[in-house]
């Protein structure tokens, strides 16, 4: 893996989008994810979770850019991103009016974190702390 790929797809207005697997029981759909680094979870329009035949694990309340609070449903899946292999994520079950996001938790269980200078994914710089005994 580079240390930093390209995103694949369009990039308008600052807007970077990359193409994705989502894989759930055999089943699979391709599909063309916004890169939201404001957004906590990634979320599946629900013709892709219809398809995929995912299945509600629980709810979770989301709030909205202009502060409105809304109610999805949640579920897990596989998600596979060209040139990082693929990852099990929880995906918000969205509606009709919600579009296809790739959340910040998704881009942490890949490792990874978008350079909005250069739209690009780059493996995080992780850090662990550890205590140091003197002997």
């Amino acid at each position: 893996m580079s240390e930093s790929a390209p995103l694949v797809g369009a990039k308008c207005l600052g807007l970077v989008y990359v193409d994705a697997v989502v894989k759930k029981g055999g089943k699979s759909a391709v599909l063309r994810l916004l890169v939201d680094s404001g957004a906590t979870y990634t979320v599946l329009k629900k013709d892709v979770w219809t398809i995929l035949g995912l299945e509600p694990l629980g709810e979770i309340d989301l709030i909205l850019a202009d502060g409105t609070t809304i109610t999805r449903k949640v579920s897990e899946a596989i998600i596979e991103l060209p040139g990082y292999g693929e990852r099990h994520t929880p995906v918000v079950l969205g509606e009709e009016e919600d579009e296809n996001l790739l959340g910040i938790v998704t881009l942490e269980i890949f490792g990874l974190v978008l350079d909005p200078l250069k739209r690009t994914l780059k493996p995080i710089r992780a850090i662990l702390k550890t205590e140091h005994h003197n002997r």
